[in-house]
């Protein structure tokens, strides 16, 4: 072995894992030592960060001479020279590199799960514990549900085309007759990876203790679940809101076993639903008659009913000042107005906080069977089959039949009218859609393919295609920055960014490789 490689190895693995504990422990105000443990020497930054950024021009280079990709490594480079000289800050390098690392996704040629479905596959999460994020939990039309590990593989295979060896993740356990009929979701216990819960058409929800899965709780439905979600930051409640085929919404308390309450508003039956970001005891419900709906659940009725001819565009503030009304003119509204079936106008130049927004809902809602034009507002030509709101709470997305993509400003209602270029939905089930914690990029199942689309813009980033039937259900692993998709083929895809450099010379050494850092254009 040349000097050269040696050098480029040990630097390689030295620099790229001390990059990626720095990028992990990045913010993280926990990270004390135990009880009679010494506290670790702090590193030299500067000394680790000309180090990284050594190993990564070498590497930049050398794929900026393969072409490809160009603008991305470009940036890295620039990146790590500001922050070596301190002009970029360590929390927007880290946003830089995940972002750039979402936005370069390919089909992984290191990691695949083997699944053991012989179904559909309709729901794929991983735990959002904190400093995890390493469980995927599966389920299928079949009635099955698995849970793998994604950091640590039970396997490795090499392909006979490839240099590389494929790291097979098999499950951790499998539940072949978890129920009788197909899973529609399946997610984690927010709190730990103690519990996850499953739904299924045969009108079953049913609680499973991961270390002995066996089922804790069930809840029998009326109608087949689409759909469940449960609140990320609840601290006062642990409900699990139902998605059925009858129009009312279910929620179902852990606590006592039983419904705690219904939900009356649809007209058809609801197909997704999905919990706000920024406040506990708002639901976001969309049905097969096109309507989203906003709950507060500690009331009845709705509070805010999306409608799609509302718009934030043509929207300008007065330039009169606005006049006082008197001590005998009524400053509340009519009763219609105040209804929580008609959509509150806010201005949309409103300066919004950087903190998360508080939804508050009017005192009165409308009745659920009031049947006004303004009621009867749709979000959709047809079912609303998808919901996915940002993390920081000011957005929402949904997805319909019409194989429309919204985007929605939750605080004022309305549209942002994001025009996102054509994509094709399946109609008969609902999707699952997945958005970057920066939320830069939104993640749609197109039938057979999955398209990335700039949650701003609505353009398309990149197209994935690698199944051979439609696709179902996508999760976006923040931690890894790894996509996972399922599909009707019944496999499970890993979509991830290009192998680390070390990894490559690594490999490519012990099978007595070359890789291209090392080609060069001098003669022998």
């Amino acid at each position: 072995m040349g000097l050269r490689k040696q050098v480029m190895i040990v630097l390689a693995r030295a620099s790229c894992n001390e990059l990626g504990r720095l990028l992990k422990n990045q913010g993280r105000s926990d990270m004390r030592p135990r009880e009679g443990q010494a506290r670790p020497a702090q590193p030299n930054k500067h000394f680790v960060w000309s180090r990284v950024g050594f190993v990564f021009r070498l590497v930049c280079s050398s794929r900026l001479r393969r072409g490809g990709r160009e603008e991305l490594y470009m940036w890295t480079w620039k990146a790590l020279n500001q922050r070596e000289d301190g002009s970029l800050r360590p929390s927007a390098f880290r946003r830089g590199v995940v972002s750039s690392r979402a936005s370069s996704l390919q089909l992984s040629n290191a990691k695949e799960f083997i699944s053991l479905h012989r179904g559909a596959i309709n729901s794929l999460e991983i735990d959002s514990t904190e400093g995890e994020g390493r469980y995927l939990l599966s389920a299928a039309s079949d009635g099955t549900v698995a849970v793998f590990d994604t950091h640590r593989p039970t396997s490795s295979s090499s392909s006979s085309s490839s240099s590389t060896s494929i790291a097979q993740h098999h499950p951790l356990f499998h539940l072949p007759r978890a129920h009788k009929f197909a899973i529609s979701r399946a997610l984690w216990y927010p709190i730990d990876t103690g519990l996850f819960i499953t739904a299924s058409f045969d009108h079953y929800v049913k609680l499973w203790d991961t270390n002995s899965t066996q089922v804790v709780l069930d809840y029998k439905l009326p109608a087949k679940v689409y759909g469940i979600a449960m609140s990320s930051i609840a601290t006062s409640h642990s409900l699990i809101a139902t998605a059925t085929a009858d129009v009312q919404v279910r929620l179902c308390d852990l606590a006592s076993g039983a419904f705690a309450h219904t939900l009356s508003g649809h007209r058809d039956g609801v197909m997704s639903l999905e919990w706000s970001s920024s406040t506990e005891f708002v639901l976001i419900t969309g049905g097969c008659d096109g309507a989203i709906r906003f709950w507060d659940i500690r009331r009845p009725g709705t509070f805010l009913l999306l409608d799609q001819s509302l718009s934030q565009l043509g929207t300008r503030p007065s330039l009169l000042p606005t006049p006082t009304p008197s001590n005998n003119e009524s400053t509340s509204l009519p009763a219609s107005s105040k209804s929580s079936s008609s959509t509150p106008i806010l201005p949309a130049q409103k300066r919004r906080s950087h903190k998360k927004i508080q939804l508050k809902p009017p005192t009165q809602s409308s009745h659920p069977g009031m049947a006004s034009s303004q009621n009867r507002a749709t979000a959709h030509y047809g079912a609303v089959n998808g919901l996915r709101a940002t993390a920081d709470g000011f957005y929402l997305l949904s997805s319909g039949s019409d194989s429309r993509l919204r985007l929605w400003d939750i605080e004022s209602g309305r549209n942002t009218l994001v025009n996102y270029e054509a994509m094709s939905i399946q109609t008969s089930k609902p999707i699952q859609l997945a958005v970057t914690p920066d939320s830069s990029l939104v993640f749609v199942p197109c039938m057979a393919s999955l398209k990335a689309y700039d949650l701003w813009s609505g353009t398309t980033i990149n197209t994935y295609r690698g199944h051979y039937e439609s696709v179902n259900c996508c999760f976006f692993n923040a931690q890894d920055q790894e996509l996972y998709t399922g599909s009707n083929d019944r496999q499970i895809l890993v979509w991830s960014p290009s192998i680390p450099a070390a990894t490559q010379i690594e490999e490519a050494d012990s099978k007595g490789g070359i890789t291209s850092i090392d080609q060069d254009n001098w003669s022998d």
